[in-house]
């Protein structure tokens, strides 16, 4: 088996390094347009397995002369080149997944079934944290569940220890982190798909050995969990988790307009300047902490059963590991990703077309493949 990995930032440092761990596969090439990256990442495998290479993810022919050297080909590069690098793997004939998190850009992937289908590849978005193990954690738990009606998410990457004004690290790209704030949500509502804006319904949220939590609405995190479950849940919400307040001051951000993409003209000086772009490089600056992170994940099936109220949860608190340098974000992005990677590869989904994680991944086996890389998962029943 062989894979092609682009993108050798932060998440793809993770997922080359999941990869490596995984030893049928015999070559794992990591393209980067920066090609110094790619080799520090090869240096790290010490199997020598891994080749580096340079690769500009906008030139299509190019992706898809990779996709015919692999198995499967992974995105770990920024999303607005998710759509061109999935048409490029159909034609070179590869398995493709990516870490998603844009409901525009998956819809559009999604939109490629037919052609995945004829090529007898598969697409799989949205395979990092949330949509991600999220995701395919949530499909379980109403699995699980004898009778559920609603599916309750809540996810957070939070500094170990919140420093003022956000309380906030970045953990991933600031150009993610916006839109998560700006577009809308998608929930399902008494069994209807509707949007509701982000950064709304703050809610409490708990979790043992941390102090106050809260959760509110971001665009991205259900992905398409509400339209594949309509028809048979009344309740369908992703949450983000933050410390106390964080919500109010971005949205008094985003309400100022610090988050719009169409430039303005600064007084008289004669340069048009967008909002957002300033904000992104403001929070790539500022908020830039060698502190540790922590991830948070709850994701609960809930209904009647035999007069109760039964919930079923699963939980994750995951810390960043000392020992490999990897963050708790890079963790829990990076690795969920490979570990569909290997699936593909492996003929273990078989499944041809552009298909949702929830219904493409196989809960069991890929909960047992989290468990092995030592992710403290929990699961418990709980009635009323």
């Amino acid at each position: 088996m062989k894979v092609g990995l682009i993108g050798a930032g932060l998440q793809g440092t993770a997922i080359a390094y999941d990869l490596a761990r995984q030893s049928d596969f015999e070559a794992i090439i990591v393209a980067d347009l920066d090609l110094g990256r790619a080799e520090r990442l090869a240096e790290l495998d010490s199997t020598g397995r891994t080749e580096p290479r340079c690769l500009d993810a906008g030139q299509s022919a190019a992706v898809a002369d990779l996709a015919r050297e692999v198995d499967v080909l992974v995105s770990a590069t920024y999303y607005g080149f998710n759509l061109g690098l999935a048409r490029a793997a159909i034609a070179g004939g590869a398995h493709f997944c990516d870490l998603g998190g844009n409901n525009a850009v998956v819809d559009a992937e999604l939109a490629l079934d037919g052609e995945a289908q004829r090529a007898g590849v598969t697409l799989i978005p949205d395979c990092g944290l949330a949509p991600g193990m999220a995701t395919v954690l949530g499909a379980l738990a109403l699995a699980r569940h004898p009778s559920p009606d609603a599916l309750h998410i809540r996810v957070g990457g939070l500094p170990l220890h919140p420093k003022p004004p956000l309380d906030y690290k970045l953990v991933f790209a600031p150009e993610g982190l916006i839109n998560e704030y700006v577009e809308p949500a998608r929930v399902l509502r008494d069994g209807r798909l509707v949007e509701v804006d982000s950064l709304t319904e703050v809610e409490p949220v708990v979790f043992a050995g941390f102090g106050p939590l809260e959760a509110f609405h971001t665009s991205g995190g259900s992905s398409t969990l509400p339209r594949t479950f309509c028809d048979r849940l009344r309740t369908l919400e992703y949450k983000t988790i933050r410390y106390p307040g964080h919500c109010e001051r971005m949205r008094l951000l985003r309400d100022l307009g610090l988050m719009d993409a169409k430039p303005i003209r600064a007084w008289d000086r004669g340069v048009a300047v967008a909002p957002r772009d300033v904000l992104e490089a403001l929070l790539a600056d500022r908020l830039v902490d060698p502190d540790g992170d922590v991830v948070l994940v709850r994701v609960e099936a809930s209904g009647p059963h035999e007069r109760r109220q039964v919930r079923h949860v699963f939980e994750l608190v995951d810390r960043g590991d000392p020992e490999t340098g990897h963050t708790a974000m890079m963790r829990t992005t990076g690795y969920p990703a490979a570990i569909v990677a290997g699936m593909l590869a492996r003929g273990e989904i078989r499944r041809p077309g552009a298909v949702p994680q929830e219904l493409a991944v196989p809960g069991e086996p890929f909960l047992a493949a989290l468990k092995a890389r030592g992710f403290a998962i929990t699961e418990r029943e709980e009635t009323a």
